[in-house]
């Protein structure tokens, strides 16, 4: 482990996702890191682009993640896609007025895929990102062609998403790797430790001084960069959606999308497709990639 800590390399640990969920492996995929200006400040969003065709698919992380969150889902969906770090996340420009705003999120995403991934024909977003989905389809709705929202709707609010606040909000910086790993496993209990390893390998870095902390925009950096109450006014947004929607739900402890959530979204969106997915909570993507992979790869080639 400290040889891993002291020689990361973000493209080195694909074979450990591969081994972890028994997928075939064939050698390293085709994974190149790729950054655009998004702002007239020269304000950055970094991708992974994976495969060497036009990407296919767009991904969107939750909050307090970055876009290798999807690795083992992309190494199973096999298909070229684009896999977005979002604003004040992973290796994207922090905000000066905070991240965890899913319309001005969009505004910047919206430039990104113009760039890297104009035709995709499915948008992916989780938790943040899914809700940062939502506002690019009234922002940019030509970039949408048809979207899934994994473990989100904007009916989420403050008491809804309270643990993964309290996570977020968390110490801004922690002695040693094995504390931020405690941090992340107590937050994470659907999660095997070997991905949480992984993730925070990932997701965070250790100072000069010693000290990790994450690579994401901590709220208390940023002035106004509170995590907002509720997302409510996004449902506005859904009524507006012209494309095919489809809502993957967990079933497990830390969901945060409830019933009344669900009938929402089907009484504004009667088509729209809702799957739920047992043994995965809030990060389906973490607890159940095969199986989220396999939905996808269904609603794709619907």
């Amino acid at each position: 482990m400290a040889d891993a800590l002291s020689h990361y390399d973000e493209f080195g640990l694909f074979h450990e996702n591969a081994q972890e969920y028994d997928l075939a492996w064939d050698g390293p995929p085709t994974v190149r890191r790729e950054s655009v200006v998004v702002h007239p400040s020269g304000r950055r969003l970094s991708a992974l682009l994976w495969g060497t065709d036009a990407p296919e698919i767009v991904l969107l992380h939750g909050g307090a993640q970055n876009a290798h969150t999807w690795d083992t889902v992309a190494l199973e969906l096999g298909i070229p896609l684009a896999a977005i770090d979002l604003p004040g996340h992973g290796h994207s420009d922090h905000r000066d007025d905070g991240p965890f705003n899913p319309r001005e999120n969009a505004v910047d995403v919206a430039v990104a895929i113009r760039v890297l991934a104009p035709d995709a024909r499915m948008v992916v977003g989780m938790s943040l990102g899914g809700l940062t989905s939502i506002a690019l389809t009234a922002h940019a709705p030509e970039l949408v062609r048809t979207l899934v929202l994994v473990d989100v709707t904007p009916g989420v609010d403050r008491d809804k998403a309270a643990p993964i606040a309290q996570f977020i909000s968390g110490p801004e910086s922690f002695e040693s790797f094995d504390e931020i790993l405690a941090r992340t496993i107590e937050f994470n209990p659907t999660r095997s430790e070997s991905s949480l390893r992984r993730g925070i390998l990932h997701n965070a870095v250790a100072r000069d001084d010693g000290r990790w902390v994450w690579r994401y925009q901590h709220p208390g950096m940023a002035e106004n960069a509170d995590i907002p109450a509720d997302f409510a006014t996004l449902w506005d947004d859904v009524d507006r959606i012209k494309v095919p929607v489809m809502l993957v739900r967990g079933a497990a402890a830390g969901t945060v999308v409830d019933d009344a959530d669900v009938a929402e979204l089907v009484r504004r969106r009667p088509d729209a497709r809702v799957e739920l997915v047992e043994g995965a909570g809030h990060s389906i993507q973490g607890d159940k990639p095969v199986e989220l992979a396999a939905l996808l790869t269904d609603f794709f080639e619907t």
